[in-house]
């Protein structure tokens, strides 16, 4: 039987070389799918390595240890500078420092048997590894969390300068896809998205981001320390957990509150309006501009709060009885918000702003989860929120929903045995290619149902 037929359940023997910006104990969303995927290969019985910085995601934390062991990874710590995300320079500098730490680490550790899984933080993070991964004769598998320089060119980032460097990468970016053993993709439209590129079906495999459904679970209000803390029991609750980002639309939300606020003003007591509040935790680049507006607007149907511990993820999800997840239209094919799959494991119903036919829209449509908003609509926004506050009952069974599609779907542990199948194929077809066995493991082997 040919090698390329074995069973891909049965992992063979390999080591993995993950690359990641960031990793364990850091709880950016990069870093925590990272290091959950790492852990888990681990206990498979996978050999796993990891190459990272020694920073954490948000300032104030002192530098990570250089070299240790954890659940049985070892995990590389390399030194980057730590000029800030604001500017585009001091940005520019912190990638540049760790591109070549990270090479010269990599270099340092790589055999020809070994497979770099290459994540993309920093952006051209698969470029560089790709190099000395083909250098090395090892195999690349890239991670594509967003696509770059595409990303940054819908986002405007540097004007023209930006426009002009971007321009310039997008070859070099693409040509380290095309040359890869495989790219994983984190949703249909960004695989589209590159098959339009010109990257081949079989460079190309789909795997969902995902959330650990023993961690995460629904929590109803009344066994919800946090929410109670908070003072929010006798409240309706519009959330939004994580990171505010360039990709993420705020002024729908903004204006959504506004409305419900002055709804609420001319309201009596018992009106659904003056139940209903807005809670943003977490941080990220729009954090001050919503801030801004809630003080200019005098907003108070609004609470802001810290990221919130790890441990304490299914309560902070749990706080809400709706989730808001945004992306802007233009980025649909080249990001896939990732906390949506942590609010299905919370039991949440989803209220998505952006594209229609976008992605997220398409996989609460799938799973009748939530709604669909179009950007720039406030006032559809706030008929949403006051429809889920006014019927119990259609917002606790969509938040059902929500958990028996994750269940079905999105689970941390299907998404590994998609990895290890994955891996395993890579694995298979260097042994076939070295052994000259010309049966090619190509999009028939590799691609797994991933819906």
């Amino acid at each position: 039987m040919s090698l390329v037929r074995r069973h891909l359940a049965d992992v063979l023997p390999m080591r993995v070389l993950l690359i990641n910006r960031y990793f364990h104990p850091d709880h950016s969303p990069t870093s925590v799918l990272a290091s959950e995927l790492a852990f888990a290969l681990r206990q498979r019985g996978i050999q796993v390595s990891v190459i990272t910085s020694r920073l954490h995601y948000e300032d104030g934390h002192p530098p990570l240890p250089k070299h240790e062991t954890i659940q049985g990874v070892e995990v590389h710590r390399v030194w980057t500078s730590r000029r800030g995300r604001s500017g585009l320079v001091g940005r520019g500098l912190d990638y540049a420092t760790f591109y070549l730490a990270a090479a010269w680490r990599l270099r340092k550790l790589l055999r020809p048997d070994d497979i770099v899984v290459a994540k993309t933080d920093p952006p051209l993070l698969p470029v560089m590894a790709g190099l000395i991964t083909r250098l090395k004769g090892a195999r690349i598998v890239n991670w594509l969390q967003d696509i770059f320089p595409e990303v940054a060119e819908a986002l405007q980032v540097g004007g023209s300068v930006g426009r002009t460097c971007f321009r310039m990468l997008k070859p070099v970016s693409h040509l380290s896809l095309r040359q890869a053993n495989l790219n994983v993709v984190v949703g249909e439209a960004m695989s589209a998205h590159l098959g339009r590129q010109g990257i081949a079906p079989g460079r190309l495999h789909v795997i969902n981001n995902w959330a650990d459904g023993a961690v995460v679970t629904p929590i109803s209000a009344a066994r919800n320390d946090l929410r109670r803390s908070w003072g929010l029991n006798d409240r309706f609750v519009v959330a939004y957990a994580g990171n505010l980002g360039r990709a993420h639309d705020v002024a729908t939300a903004i204006e959504a509150m506004t409305l419900l606020q002055e709804r609420a003003a001319r309201s009596t007591s018992s009106d659904l309006a003056r139940r209903i509040i807005f809670v943003f935790v977490g941080g990220g680049f729009r954090r001050a501009e919503l801030e801004q507006q809630v003080l200019q607007r005098q907003l108070t149907n609004v609470r802001m709060y810290p990221y919130q511990p790890q441990d304490r993820l299914a309560e902070t999800l749990g706080v809400a009885d709706v989730h808001l997840v945004s992306l802007h239209p233009k980025l649909e094919g080249l990001i896939v918000p990732s906390k949506f799959y942590a609010i299905a494991a919370a039991g949440r119903p989803t209220l998505f702003v952006g594209a229609s036919n976008g992605e997220i829209a398409r996989l609460i449509d799938q799973a009748a989860c939530g709604f669909s908003v179009k950007p720039g609509d406030g006032e559809a926004l706030m008929d949403r929120v006051l429809q889920l506050a006014a019927d119990p009952e259609l917002c606790a069974s969509m938040g059902e929903r929500a958990r028996a599609a994750f269940d079905a779907r999105w689970n941390k542990s299907l998404a590994v045995e998609q990895w290890a199948k994955v891996l395993n194929g890579v694995t298979l077809q260097g042994e076939a290619t070295g052994k000259g066995d010309e049966t090619r493991t190509d999009s028939a082997t590799l691609q797994q149902p991933t819906q």
